[in-house]
Order: C-alpha cells, then sequence, then structure tokens
C-alpha cells in the first residue's frame, strides 16, 4: 500500500465569524499529484497556509510525513516545514541582493548544510547553470521561477507545495515550468498544485475543490 504523505482531519480555520476552511478531511499519497482549485474565495489560500505550516488551524489535525503537526510547538513547526516542505510561490520570493546560486544557497542555510556544489547542480537541473552568478533582476519570470522550484528542490522535502506557479508567467514560460513539474511527478515527487487554471489541473492524479472553505 502507498503511504500516505499527508492528512487533514476535520481542519478548520477562524477569524471570528468568518470560517473560510471547514472542517476539511484530505489524504495524498507519495508521489501523487493533487491540484486544490475553487474561485475566489473558496479557502485555497487558507488551505495553502495550514499545509505550509505558515499558519495554524482553529481546529482539526495535520499530519504530514508522520508528524501530527497540531501536537507540536512553533519552534518544532518550523523544524518540520523546513525539512519536509518545498514552498513554490507565485510571487517568487527571491532575496533580490542574492544571486540565484545564492538563494538556493540559503534554503540550504535554514536546512543546517550548505554546500555550493548540491546548489549549483539544482540549478543546472532547472536549466539555469548560465545564470547561477546573476541577481532576480537579472531574470527574467520564468527563470526567476525556475530558481523557486530549485530552492523548494534542495532540501529533497516529502512534499512540494505550489502556490499558482505559472500565473506570473506568459504561456512560452508556462509551458517550461508545467513540463518540469510533470517530470518531477514522473519522479515520484509527491505535489500539491493550487491553481484556479484547469488547464495546469488536468495534468494532476485528482483534483479537490473546494467551495465556501468546504470540499465538493
Amino acid at each position: 500500500m502507498e503511504k500516505i504523505v499527508l492528512e487533514t482531519i476535520g481542519l478548520t480555520k477562524r477569524y471570528g465569524s468568518v470560517t473560510p476552511l471547514d472542517h476539511v478531511n484530505m489524504q495524498v499519497r507519495e508521489g501523487e499529484w493533487v491540484s486544490i482549485m475553487g474561485p475566489s474565495g473558496s479557502g485555497k489560500t487558507t488551505m495553502l497556509n495550514l499545509l505550509s505550516l505558515l499558519d495554524t488551524p482553529t481546529e482539526g489535525r495535520y499530519i504530514l510525513d508522520g508528524v501530527d503537526t497540531s501536537t507540536v510547538d512553533e519552534r518544532e513547526r518550523a523544524v518540520v516545514r523546513r525539512e519536509k516542505i518545498g514552498l513554490v510561490f507565485q510571487q517568487f520570493h527571491l532575496v533580490p541582493y542574492l544571486t540565484a546560486l545564492e538563494n538556493v544557497m540559503l534554503a540550504q542555510y535554514y536546512h543546517g548544510m550548505i554546500d555550493r556544489g548540491d546548489a549549483a547542480e539544482v540549478l543546472e537541473r532547472v536549466g539555469l547553470s548560465h545564470r547561477i552568478g546573476h541577481l532576480p533582476s537579472q531574470l527574467s519570470g520564468g527563470e526567476q521561477q525556475r530558481v523557486c522550484i530549485a530552492r523548494a528542490l534542495i532540501n529533497q522535502p516529502a512534499i512540494i507545495l505550489a502556490d499558482e506557479p505559472t500565473g506570473n508567467l506568459d504561456e512560452a514560460n508556462e509551458e517550461i515550468i508545467l513540463d518540469f513539474f510533470k517530470e518531477l511527478h514522473g519522479e515520484g515527487r509527491t505535489i500539491i498544485l493550487v491553481t484556479h487554471n484547469p488547464e495546469l489541473a488536468e495534468f494532476s492524479d485528482r483534483t479537490v475543490r473546494l467551495q465556501h472553505g468546504k470540499v465538493q
């Protein structure tokens, strides 16, 4: 039986009288590509923030790679986030005064082990071996997103969480990034992709649809 790498049980987030995420139950198996879709206000961003451990649930449990994150303190949550999750954002979030190589090495630094050769190797893998010394401002949007993917991969995370990873890209760069996600999936990587784009979601193994904070 395939390992369940992620599970939510009654996962809920409330802000006063507003409940953007309401008792969500979900399982993701190792090597599975799951897309989370829904209209604006459906709870996608809240779901991503909880799954990435950038926020804490009001109620429910979230078990990631065998760790019940609902029972650990903030320091331990930070360790789990750093060691088990690779994040790819729509807005890139690269440090502007660091080169592509240094941005990837920064992720290694927070993991506690810096290896320039490994960082260069993962950038080569995403087709940026000729751009490792460039600053984000010297890179195209597609190149910046590939640095983000390299940064997400460098510590061999249990799961890759991607938030609208092609949302800021033109069609040509969208295809490059999509092809790379398909390649990662083919290697057995576990991917959760938050997107509003049905063309992107059709490549996943299955789609979880949110509506008013609930799974439809």
